[in-house]
């Protein structure tokens, strides 16, 4: 695909087969910018370069690449829903956890970006048992640890066993997250939420298209 161009969008159908093929084909030479004189191996977001792949991620094999769509937060404690889009970067160096990066902005009702959202960075770590640990570090103040397990080959259930706030962040006390790989191949998850004095509830949808690996 030449400098300039967009990769295409997804139909129905038929239609929606042949998109999802040819954005494969814009993303499968796609990967995240690296130092080529690091001494030791970079972070690969491409399954076709780098590293191999450990074979403990196996089971998150599907997760590993650069995501980017859109989706909806809402709370009792805010005025929603609100529209925000988001990258997802899923990456690994060959070693037995991957490494997680979201960066989210806000969008008005007709998709202009108002301004820099929400940031995590963490790292999803697989266990001999097939348990998942999922560390998450928000730039609000807030360090989640989840536990969960793959549903099947393509979703991941985890929710919080603990969570960790500085004094200046919010009353968050817990959380759950499903993940999924739907539809022509789309990372989707939603998210659940228990902070402010609320009971755990619906909070953030998204879906996201893979525009690398």
């Amino acid at each position: 695909m030449t400098e300039g161009t967009t990769p295409p969008t997804p139909g129905s159908g038929n239609e929606a087969v042949e998109a999802a093929a040819a954005r494969a084909e814009y993303t499968r030479g796609r990967n995240i910018p690296a130092f080529d004189e690091l001494p030791i191996p970079g972070d690969t977001a491409n399954l076709r370069e780098g590293a191999d792949l450990n074979d403990a991620c196996l089971a998150l094999l599907p997760l590993v690449g650069v995501w980017r769509g859109e989706g909806e937060v809402d709370y009792p404690t805010i005025d929603g829903p609100v529209r925000f889009a988001q990258q997802i970067t899923i990456a690994h160096d060959g070693r037995p956890f991957l490494y997680h990066e979201a960066r989210s902005w806000l969008l008005d009702a007709d998709g202009a970006v108002i301004r820099p959202a929400a940031r995590e960075v963490g790292w999803w770590r697989p266990q001999a048992n097939d348990s998942i640990e999922l560390l998450l570090a928000h730039m609000t103040g807030v360090v989640e640890v989840f536990y969960g397990a793959p549903r099947n080959q393509t979703s991941w259930e985890l929710e919080t066993d603990a969570v960790v706030r500085t004094v200046s962040a919010k009353d968050v006390s817990a959380a759950k997250r499903l993940y999924g790989i739907v539809g022509t191949g789309d990372l989707a998850y939603v998210e659940e939420r228990a902070m402010s004095g609320q009971e755990m509830q619906p909070h953030v949808s998204a879906r996201l298209e893979r525009v690398a690996g």
